[in-house]
């Protein structure tokens, strides 16, 4: 799945929180300072927790953006693990539908909605078409489908990561005069939505990453080893005197780290460059770490 190189994607993110509740305003707006004029790094608050997610393009950015943080803020901190940004797919086309139902005495709340998804094409991202037998609806609901569509793709239903690249095609609603709100239509699509991705086959999509190491010919081998037990793939080799070039694609998730573990294998002797390259499926089932730990933050 290639991606657009004018805009680099947020490929991590880390949960931030201020040691003292009264410091979180204070700590929302030094990350939004901080991340104002720079592309490789956003911040944002989720509305229901608060909790504070800081995105950035590699793992080097992240720790850089915290340490200016440290040095500036002068807030007291816990940083939580650092995650991959992973991505979810649906892989067939699936339609379901949900109808949304309660009575309170004399009013209640009724909303059916019945939609198709299908995978997009790379870079379409997230399109929805309204169907003819849906003409009939009135626009005035349209608000709340959407806002119930967008809920989950901004979570999916695997792990809690964004849905790209689905085509949403709204067949058939229903509604009652007096009982049908946006409110209503949004519970309705968010449910249908969520059924139909279930039933997708929808996969998770993890960052590849382009890897070069330069490293003395001595070292090769055990790094080329290496590279290929983090799931990695060798393309190349380009020998130059006594200095191998390696070329290879991993996946991010077993890249956290490797700056340290090249340094060992190589006496401290090789370099290493790392890139996006896109995203791909990852191994089904998911056998990596546990997604968005809720413990595990460190000072």
């Amino acid at each position: 799945m290639p991606h657009d190189v004018s805009t680099p994607p947020l490929l991590v993110d880390v949960a931030i929180e201020a040691k003292s509740r009264a410091d979180h305003e204070k700590l929302v707006a030094a990350l939004l300072k901080l991340t104002a004029k720079d592309g490789a790094l956003a911040v944002s608050v989720d509305q229901d927790s608060a909790q504070i997610i800081l995105k950035g393009t590699s793992e080097t950015r992240i720790e850089s953006a915290i340490d200016a943080l440290n040095r500036t803020s002068g807030i007291a901190v816990n940083i939580g693990a650092l995650q991959v940004a992973f991505l979810e797919h649906p892989t067939k086309r699936a339609e379901a539908e949900y109808t949304h139902k309660k009575i309170y005495g004399p009013k209640g709340e009724f909303a059916a909605v019945k939609l198709a998804i299908e995978p997009n094409e790379p870079g379409t991202g997230y399109q929805l078409e309204r169907k003819t037998g849906v003409d009939a609806l009135p626009n005035k609901y349209m608000p709340g489908i959407e806002k119930g569509l967008e809920s989950v793709l901004a979570c999916g239903v695997i792990a809690g990561f964004p849905v790209v690249n689905v085509r949403v095609q709204l067949i058939d609603g229903k509604y009652h005069d007096v009982d049908s709100s946006p409110l209503a239509f949004e519970i309705a699509a968010n449910a249908a939505f969520r059924r139909a991705l279930q039933t997708a086959e929808s996969v998770l999509l993890e960052p590849i990453m382009k890897v070069e190491v330069v490293t003395p010919t001595p070292f090769a081998q055990s790094i080329v080893d290496d590279l290929t037990s983090r799931r990695g793939t060798a393309h190349s080799r380009v020998v130059d005197d006594d200095t191998v070039a390696i070329d290879a694609t991993v996946p991010l998730i077993a890249m956290f780290g490797y700056a340290n573990s090249l340094r060992v294998l190589s006496q401290g002797l090789a370099s290493h460059t790392m890139r996006f390259d896109r995203y791909a499926a990852a191994p089904q089932p998911w056998d990596g770490p546990p997604f968005r730990p809720a413990i595990g933050m460190r000072a």
